[in-house]
């Protein structure tokens, strides 16, 4: 089974305002609600490929119950810890100006709720797969990560972590199979600025030595880059195409490349097929469909034959 972690999980309220102007009143010329967070974003990708997931996390109040009966519409299963007081966040996403969002707050999660969420993963063993992305909320300890892997060592559970810094950094030591920085965030962990693929390489081997199994690195326009537990590094450009929403894009290339191994347990397919969903969704209003990532792969194989 594939279960997805996502500690604050949200709706995202997509909108467009033409011609915004601060401090006035701004008409909304197009609107999107849709499920989110970022585990949520890799259920939905999974989802749209076929592939069957159970969502876990936290929910509360009146927009954690519209969460679920969206994820619900949309086939993916759920195990979430509901939360008595507080409501899920939304998270409104402005796209008439480039990368700006408000992003709510979310419910207040006691250690009670955490240790039911920790039970809930007791369940998982040998053949399993994990995703465990995004920030923690203020409320919970900074060590949620640690205690989840920490309590299903040596269980054969395949771990994917997409986190920044210190959350990422810290579950190096537990080995897990796929970690996702993107480039400024690989360049924040090591203080340099990380800005072609093949300065990529030397930083994602040093996150090999402390513990990460694969190392995907996500650089938007330039492309990708894994480096892999059999010694392998595979890089290529961006896909060519309209960039329409960002939102979920890394999330869709962690998606792609599980499902890319757990097809076919090789490497290079898993790579093309992360690039392929990362960018068919970022070329899309919604996260990406089975038949738009299908279109991308097709793509990045003919551009890769016309280079070789």
């Amino acid at each position: 089974m594939i279960y997805t972690v996502t500690f604050n999980p949200c709706l995202d309220y997509i909108v467009s305002a033409e011609d915004f102007k601060l401090g006035l009143t701004n008409r909304v010329s197009s609107e999107l609600l849709l499920p989110g967070g970022k585990g949520v974003n890799v259920s939905t990708v999974l989802g749209n490929l076929g592939i069957e997931s159970t969502a876990l996390g936290f929910i509360a109040g009146f927009t954690g119950e519209e969460l679920v009966r969206r994820l619900e519409e949309l086939g993916v299963k759920n195990g979430f810890v509901r939360i008595e007081e507080g409501f899920t966040r939304i998270n409104v996403k402005l796209k008439s100006i480039d990368g700006t969002e408000l992003n709510g707050i979310g419910p207040a999660i006691s250690e009670e709720k955490m240790q039911l969420l920790l039970d809930k993963l007791q369940a998982l063993g040998q053949g399993d797969v994990l995703f465990l992305s995004g920030s923690i909320p203020a409320s919970m300890k900074d060590d949620a990560y640690q205690r989840i892997m920490a309590s299903l060592e040596g269980r054969g559970v395949q771990i994917v972590v997409d986190a920044t810094k210190d959350l990422l950094c810290n579950v190096l030591a537990y080995r897990p199979f796929l970690i996702k920085p993107n480039n400024h965030e690989l360049g924040e962990i090591f203080g340099v600025e990380v800005k072609t693929r093949e300065s990529v390489i030397p930083y994602g081997k040093k996150l090999q030595e402390r513990g990460a199994q694969n190392v995907l690195v996500s650089m938007a326009g330039e492309g990708a880059v894994l480096l892999a537990a059999d010694g392998s590094v595979y890089e290529a450009p961006a896909p060519k195409g309209r960039l329409v929403n960002g939102v979920g894009a890394g999330d869709s290339m962690v998606a792609g490349f599980m499902a890319g191994y757990m097809e076919k347990q090789d490497y290079k397919y898993a790579f093309q097929m992360g690039v392929a969903a990362g960018s068919a969704s970022a070329f899309s209003e919604r996260l990406a469909t089975r038949p738009e990532i299908e279109a991308v792969y097709k793509q990045i194989k003919q551009e890769e034959e016309e280079r070789s």
